[in-house]
């Protein structure tokens, strides 16, 4: 991970003790052009009755599906995040339960889904903004493909030693 720390690009928790967290650990293959701005990260689900981990890898365009996915959340839309190759992660406003559930369904691997009501504070959405914030900040783009599957530095990319 190069000495970074790990940044929780979403977390939506409450006072009960349930949340579902997708903590971003670092860069998958730092120096490889064609991994380089590939993401690690760790679908984190805990409740008083279940907890699981999923390693996942995210794409820039997940983080732009995010920040999309966080503007209907802020409409009052429901969303559906990732899936396919990766755990689908939805959020229904209207839970079962009187506050949002958080719906974690991983077909791709283990085939379980968990549907986690989370109490969300006033302002949670603002909040996921400024994560998304902060993984950009920490690990910017740094390569760009000007053409389909043909991968360059960014000029703007800051040299590492």
């Amino acid at each position: 991970m190069t000495g970074q720390e790990a940044v929780d690009l979403i977390r939506l928790a409450d006072d009960e003790g349930n949340s579902v967290v997708v903590r971003v650990t670092g860069r998958y293959m730092p120096g490889v052009l064609t991994g380089h701005d590939t993401l690690t990260a760790n679908v984190l689900v805990t409740t008083g009755f279940v907890s699981g981990q999923l390693e996942v890898r995210l794409s820039p365009s997940d983080l732009v599906a995010w920040e999309t996915a966080l503007d209907s959340l802020a409409a009052g839309r429901d969303i559906s995040w990732m899936g396919g190759r990766a755990p689908e992660i939805r959020i229904e406003l209207e839970g079962g339960r009187g506050c949002p559930d958080v719906i974690v369904d991983d077909v791709p691997g283990s085939m379980a889904t968990v549907t986690v009501p989370v109490a969300l504070e006033e302002g949670w959405v603002d909040d996921q903004r400024r994560r998304s914030d902060e993984v950009r900040r920490r690990w910017p783009r740094e390569v760009v493909e000007p053409s389909s599957g043909v991968y360059e530095w960014s000029p703007s990319r800051k040299r590492h030693p």
